[in-house]
Order: C-alpha cells, then structure tokens, then sequence
C-alpha cells in the first residue's frame, strides 16, 4: 500500500462516498482501502463479512480486476454522535447502503462499518 498521507482525508463523514467512487473510477484501491480504519468490517451482501483494511483492499482489487464500479446515489444527512457517525446512500437500483465512520484523533474520518445494502 503507498504512503496513506498523501491521500485526500475525509474532514466530514459525508466526503467518504465521494472520496470512494473518485478513487475506485480512478482504479486505486490502495486508496479505496484507505477510507477504512486498520479494524473495519465490510458486508457486501454475498454472505460473508471482509474484515480489516488489507482484506477490504483484497475484495476492492478484486471488483477492479472483474470491472465492477460503484454507482454514486442520493447520499442522506450524517447522523453525528460525537466520534461516531451514520451515513446512507440510496442507490439508482433501489438499494440503500448503510456505513458508521468513525472520528479519528486528527479529526478526519475513516469509516469502520459499511453494509452495502439494508433492504
């Protein structure tokens, strides 16, 4: 993975979808798996949990090799509770994704959640 710093950070939780559709167009999933923190889960609805940064970036590298891209949504408000936030994206298809980031201690955020679909 290359330097994470040299990466655009999140400074609020709404920026992470759009920081993670720019970066998957653009075919970089070390920076994909960079919005994540080292212990996040992901669901991505196919029965199994991907656990870890370097896993997510191993299922993210795999979307790119197959040519599966994210379609961007209707992203709704951030639910904030202090370091902890809820952000949902309802997508063309109908589907709705649900992701909790957290606040990190430089005051960006990487998400630690992310469930594709809910419905």
């Amino acid at each position: 993975m290359t330097d994470k710093e040299s990466y655009e950070k999140a400074r609020d939780p709404q920026e992470l979808e759009r920081l993670l559709i720019a970066r998957q167009w653009a075919g970089d999933v070390d920076a994909m798996a960079a919005l994540y923190a080292v212990d996040a889960v992901l669901d991505s609805g196919e029965g199994q949990l991907t656990r870890g940064r370097q896993a997510i970036r191993a299922l993210f590298a795999d979307f790119e090799a197959k040519g599966k891209k994210f379609a961007s949504g209707k992203q709704s408000p951030a639910v904030i509770s202090g370091d902890l936030a809820l952000t949902s994206t309802h997508l063309p298809d109908g589907s709705v994704t649900a992701e909790v980031a957290r606040r990190q201690s430089d005051g960006t955020w990487l998400w630690v959640i992310d469930r594709y679909s809910v419905i």
